[in-house]
């Protein structure tokens, strides 16, 4: 049975925004397990509450423009506007009560039995209260700005998740009632420890400001006060072929971005219902884009809490590996660190094995090693402090030809890439922003060397970002080679990036926009002919998300044909699967918990003759049509079977994972049918590592 999507659109495409809602209910749900350490908890609830923030200020920032302007035609997935936010609206409210009973009626009892209190002002003892009192004198009430409500006073701008206090006043010998509202200064601890030594009670810092009005409004009366939290639009409209100065205009973005339209308010269940009702009207905020939460709100705080140096209340502590191949070699001697990636390329997976050892050290031998010539790299997301910026940054000021592709248009990254921007450019780094209307997402660095028999030129491709903070929670690939098939074309997309080269072509990557797709297609349909040819044929992709309609068509096909399609999706996830006629070979499944799974792997059986690709993109339209995004092919027999393991792993039955069912909803699966627990990939993995090592 086959159909088009016109005829059947809910029964074969899952909508993006309620898949994305999935996948934070998976996080969720970490959360709610009381098998994952305390900590740890609070860590996962802190997540939650950071992804349900970015959801609203782009995904339902995204819908409400669309229902502002009047739109009613429905989406690919068979919702329209008005009925995609209302189930969107259901849908969250359901997730956030869910996240307040785990914290409320699981966590914070838990949290006590440990001797970790999260308390109120009533609750404290005379001596708590003067400590926490001789810190507001000193690092809080100096930075409190109160701001008054009256003719003279206009409402006060709220920044989007800036945590506030609602007060309503009144004066003496009068019966009126004023309105002021204070900021919650975000740039202080989201809980103040009441405790001087050793410190395990903490109080939510609006509690301390509350227990302090007295000294913000003094001669009046506080009759009540109520926290809220505005969360605003932050999409950027960045019109780069207007742009002739595209780092000058993304700064004015960022300026704009600040005072985006209202999409959500936050505030508590039993909040004065004029008092709401004002901050809806100056807010310009419908009753859907309303979430009542429990104190305290903002529980992206919780970090706080996880970061606590209680050991056994988190995962098992690990070190990582240095990569077998990159052992024993002297950090000054760069003439052995490039010969062994010329021995053998480099498969390296993070973070099980060294970030910092490996991709850090390739990037700043470069930068020392005087026969290096140039440097070139692609920058997504990195860290605050990057050792990989200074390394170029260092080698610019070796007289060494550095060029840098930042792409100051990462998403919630921008301000940080700008900076960069500026910093590099000062020190003499080529920095350019990659083509017009893509962003540049590939993982890239090429290192141009001067040898004794020429010039050779090393390269790394990953699938994460280079970032050394963030490498050491999320799961990722990536490949240092001296391969000169691979430098060749490492090099060609650099100039494309950096000149005018839009007929280049590829031996041994895959680029998007313009071949990746495409050749993704090709082999998917070359699995179809091997497998009515009697061939070994299968397909396996590991994903952060399965969104573009062509690709989920492709699947189908090959579903239909008889080919096996396992897919292992993080995040968004759009096919059906098992759908009779249509998905019945597609399986799906999920892994999260200690690590974000972040890499991309795509295996083909081609015939029993295994293709592997590693890379940047997801299977998404942006990814795939509006960005430029690289895979590279593995070519060595032990890496390919590396990657195959992995993927194994994954699809064991004896791995804990979430499946998907045909609905869409997920299963959680921790133990066997007879009620023995699964492993947990993370563990696992890091225990077959440190065996390795």
């Amino acid at each position: 049975m086959s159909y088009s999507i016109a005829e059947n659109p809910r029964e074969r495409l899952i909508d993006r925004e309620l898949s994305w809602l999935a996948f934070n209910q998976r996080v969720l749900e970490l959360a709610e397990d009381e098998s994952t350490p305390l900590l740890e908890r609070c860590r996962f609830l802190a997540i939650f509450s950071s992804n349900l923030d970015d959801f609203y200020m782009i995904r339902v920032a995204s819908l409400k423009r669309k229902l502002e302007a009047g739109i009613t035609k429905s989406n690919t997935a068979g919702y329209n506007p008005r009925e995609l936010m209302n189930v969107l609206s259901a849908k969250t409210q359901e997730l956030i009560a869910r996240q307040s009973r785990c914290f409320h009626e699981s966590v914070l009892p838990a949290l006590l039995n440990h001797g970790i209190e999260l308390t109120k002002w009533e609750a404290l003892t005379n001596e708590e209260r003067d400590y926490v009192n001789e810190i507001f004198q000193a690092k809080i009430f100096p930075v409190l700005t109160p701001l008054a409500v009256d003719p003279s006073h206009p409402f006060p701008y709220i920044s989007g998740l800036s945590l506030n206090l609602a007060v309503v006043l009144g004066q003496p010998d009068s019966e009126s009632e004023l309105f002021a509202r204070v900021k919650v200064p975000s740039n202080l601890p989201r809980f103040i420890a009441a405790e001087k030594n050793g410190a395990r009670r903490f109080i939510p810092l609006e509690q301390v400001i509350i227990a302090n009005l007295d000294q913000l409004f003094p001669g009046m009366e506080i009759k009540s006060y109520y926290t809220f939290r505005l969360t605003r639009n932050a999409d950027l409209a960045l019109e780069e072929e207007e742009s002739d100065d595209l780092l000058a205009t993304m700064e004015q973005e960022l300026l704009r971005r600040k005072f985006g339209p209202p999409v959500r308010l936050e505030v508590n269940p039993d909040i004065d219902t004029a008092l709401l009702g004002t901050l809806m009207e100056e807010l310009d905020i419908k009753e859907h884009d309303i979430s009542r939460v429990p104190e305290p709100l903002d529980l992206t705080g919780l970090n706080l809490i996880a970061d606590i140096d209680l050991p056994e209340l988190k995962f098992p502590g690990f070190q990582n590996q240095v990569p077998p191949a990159l052992r024993e070699i002297d950090s000054e001697d760069y003439d052995e660190f490039f010969a062994a990636i010329r021995r053998n390329e480099v498969l390296l997976h993070h973070p099980y094995e060294s970030f910092t050892s490996s991709v850090v050290r390739f990037l700043e031998s470069a930068a020392r090693d005087p026969n290096v010539l140039a440097i070139k790299q692609t920058l997504y997301r990195t860290s605050g402090d990057s050792p990989i910026m200074a390394a170029l940054i260092e080698a610019a000021e070796a007289g060494k030809q550095v060029l840098a592709v930042v792409e100051i248009r990462a998403r919630f990254d921008e301000q940080a890439n700008v900076r960069w921007a500026r910093k590099l450019e000062d020190v003499g780094v080529h920095v350019v922003y990659g083509l017009v209307g893509f962003k540049t997402h590939a993982k890239l660095s090429l290192v141009v060397r001067q040898e004794s028999n020429g010039i050779r030129r090393y390269v790394h491709m990953g699938t994460g970002n280079y970032n050394p903070k963030t490498a050491r929670l999320y799961e990722d690939f990536g490949l240092l080679s001296a391969d000169s098939v691979l430098g060749d074309d490492v090099n060609k997309l650099f100039n494309q990036l950096s000149g005018f080269a839009p007929q280049t072509s590829f031996d041994r990557i895959l680029v998007a926009p313009r071949t990746l797709a495409a050749g993704l297609l090709e082999r998917i349909d070359r699995e179809i002919e091997n497998h009515k040819a009697g061939k070994p044929s299968g397909i396996r992709f590991k994903l952060n998300s399965v969104l573009d309609e062509e690709m989920i068509e492709a699947f189908y096909r090959a579903s239909q044909a008889g080919i096996k399609v396992e897919l292992i999706v993080r995040g968004i996830c759009s096919i059906r699967v098992g759908v009779p006629g249509l998905s019945d070979n597609i399986r799906a499944v999920s892994i999260l918990g200690r690590f974000l799974e972040h890499s991309r792997i795509f295996h083909f059986t081609n015939g029993g003759d295994d293709e592997l690709w590693i890379g940047s993109a997801d299977l998404m339209d942006r990814n795939l049509r509006r960005r430029v995004e690289s895979l590279v092919k593995i070519t060595q027999p032990d890496h390919k079977r590396h990657l195959m393991r992995a993927l194994d792993g994954y699809l064991s039955g004896q791995t804990s994972n979430w499946e998907m069912r045909e609905d869409g909803s997920w299963r959680r699966i921790t133990q066997t049918s007879n009620g023995v627990r699964l492993t947990d990939f993370h563990q696992a993995s890091i225990d077959w590592y440190r065996a390795r090592g």
